[in-house]
């Protein structure tokens, strides 16, 4: 898949850095052991099923540590794989395969558990027209790489941040005194991105809807609620379900005819995919 636009070969370049700096710090000891001429072929294969999302991170990775090791992937970021599928070839020095080694999985292992359970959640859904998306509870420093994963997995990604989109939650309504006056200050603050109002109850969705809010978040509320806002909505404004979704109320939300069910736990309830790497030259 194509990097999206809020994601560069620099950011990745970055991270890779960081998370290479924290487990070989002044030096891998352990890589020590190995003949400084030694060169190796290695197989990374997945233990269990998943949907896979990281390469450029893992790729990254060996890149930052010797440019001589060749890695010669047999399937891309988005795939469906089986249990014990082989993923890549890997060749090179020993030594710098086996520093790159953990931290390339744990990129591997994390994007593509934050890409398996968001295909679970679309494939839930399939055929009702409502979309999946991500929210900000991603893990810290990660957040780009993890929206990705979401795009791996079929999601789709919520704002970036707190910079590309205005989200109005009960706090700034507070603060501002009433929907009304949130909504008409954040065109103030910029009109070209998407104000998004969050509502507990139909009189609030009223108030977001007169407002003139772009998109309204239905927070926790039931179905046959979700239903009428719905109804009431209609078409003025996108709807996006929020708040506690499981899995096994998922569809009967998206029956309710909302546009978007926002979902935590794609990216905090992470379930690392298991991998292994081994050498077989």
């Amino acid at each position: 898949m194509n990097l999206p636009a809020y994601l560069s070969t620099q950011d990745i370049a970055e991270q890779v850095g960081l998370a290479l700096a924290e487990d070989i710090g002044q030096g891998d000891l352990t890589a020590s052991l190995i003949p400084i001429d030694g060169h190796s072929t290695a197989r990374l294969i997945t233990r269990e099923s998943a949907v896979l999302s990281g390469i450029a991170w893992a790729d990254e990775v060996f890149r930052q540590l010797d440019r001589s090791i060749v890695i010669d992937w047999k399937v891309q970021d988005g795939d469906h794989l089986a249990a014990d599928s082989e993923l890549a070839i890997i060749k090179g020095p020993s030594r710098a395969i086996l520093s790159g080694e953990r931290t390339a999985m744990n990129f591997l292992q994390t994007l593509s558990a934050t890409a398996t359970i968001t295909a679970e959640y679309v494939r839930a859904i399939q055929g009702t027209g409502t979309r999946i998306l991500d929210t900000r509870k991603t893990l810290p420093g990660l957040r780009m790489a993890q929206k990705y994963a979401v795009l791996c997995g079929g999601g789709n990604n919520h704002r970036v941040g707190l910079f590309d989109a205005i989200l109005i939650k009960e706090n700034h309504i507070m603060a501002a005194g009433s929907i009304a006056a949130a909504v008409a200050q954040a065109k103030t603050i910029n009109d070209q991105v998407m104000i998004e109002v969050e509502v507990e109850t139909l009189d609030e969705l009223q108030q977001a809807l007169a407002a003139g809010a772009d998109r309204i978040m239905l927070d926790n509320m039931d179905n046959a609620t979700m239903q009428q806002a719905v109804g009431i909505t209609n078409k003025q404004a996108e709807l996006e379900a929020s708040g506690g979704v499981s899995m096994k109320d998922l569809r009967s939300i998206a029956e309710t005819g909302v546009d978007y069910i926002s979902i935590g736990a794609l990216t905090k309830h992470v379930h690392a995919i298991d991998l292994s790497l081994r050498f077989i030259d």
